[in-house]
């Protein structure tokens, strides 16, 4: 067995884990130089009432919690986080910042429905949900239809959002998941909101799906190169699903 599978199994070594990956986080924070832009328009929101959605890619889930703090302070968030155990992981370690999770993810079956109404029940209460559009398996920076569904049966704008470090290692991982180093120089950005309309049939929907994926990709590979980094691309169309792959030629060629 590996020796992250022993981890994952034992309810002690979880616990440690978590309580570790919270204290990087802090000390990421705490020696770095951090600074949020385009955070205006969802602290518009915030202060008006407004729920919405935060759509970021799995890459950049790590830090995230931060960025929220310097945004809304100490009004609650709540974040999707599949069930499984690698989920429960990441779902416990970002409670240590006072973040709430949803358990599940908006795929399709009797579990993304369940996922969904939690979502909707959420929003509708007035609080703020995060998602990962191409997780909790990918494909990389390739967005599924769920925070688009999300988006228009509750009414509530998408807004992208990303983070870079000028110090970081790229783990070779489905999502190229990023690990910020310390003493590091980093930028969160917000992007413009995305406003998806209730009426909307089969093709709108998709339309949106590409205009979420296509900004949220732009969005993150331009603040890499703000900081001289190299851009993460999302993934091939040799790597996504024969329906995606024909749905995003289409697109292309549109």
């Amino acid at each position: 067995m590996q020796w992250h599978k022993r981890i994952i199994k034992s309810e002690t070594m979880r616990s440690t884990l978590c309580w570790l990956a919270a204290g990087y986080m802090r000390l990421v924070r705490l020696t770095g130089r951090w600074q949020t832009e385009g955070g205006e328009n969802p602290s518009r929101y915030l202060a008006e009432g407004k729920p919405f959605i935060i759509a970021f890619w799995h890459q950049r889930l790590l830090m995230l919690p931060y960025t929220w703090r310097a945004v809304a302070g100490d009004r609650p968030m709540n974040m999707l986080i599949s069930s499984h155990r690698d989920g429960e992981i990441i779902s416990r370690t970002i409670t240590h910042f006072g973040i709430s999770t949803i358990a599940g993810s908006t795929g399709k079956g009797k579990g993304g429905a369940a996922a969904l109404r939690r979502i909707l029940k959420t929003l509708k209460a007035g609080h703020v949900v995060g998602m990962t559009p191409d997780g909790p398996r990918g494909p990389r920076m390739r967005a599924s239809d769920g925070t688009i569904q999300a988006a228009r049966m509750a009414e509530v704008p998408i807004f992208p959002l990303t983070y870079s470090a000028s110090r970081r290692k790229v783990y070779n991982s489905w999502d190229r998941f990023i690990l910020p180093l310390p003493f590091t120089r980093g930028v969160f950005r917000w992007g413009e909101p995305i406003f998806v309309d209730r009426t909307l049939d089969d093709a709108g929907i998709e339309a949106k799906r590409l205009e979420l994926e296509n900004a949220l990709t732009k969005l993150t590979q331009e603040t890499d190169l703000t900081l001289g980094l190299e851009a993460i691309p999302p993934a091939g169309l040799d790597e996504l699903p024969k329906q995606k792959r024909s749905a995003i030629a289409a697109g292309e060629n549109g």
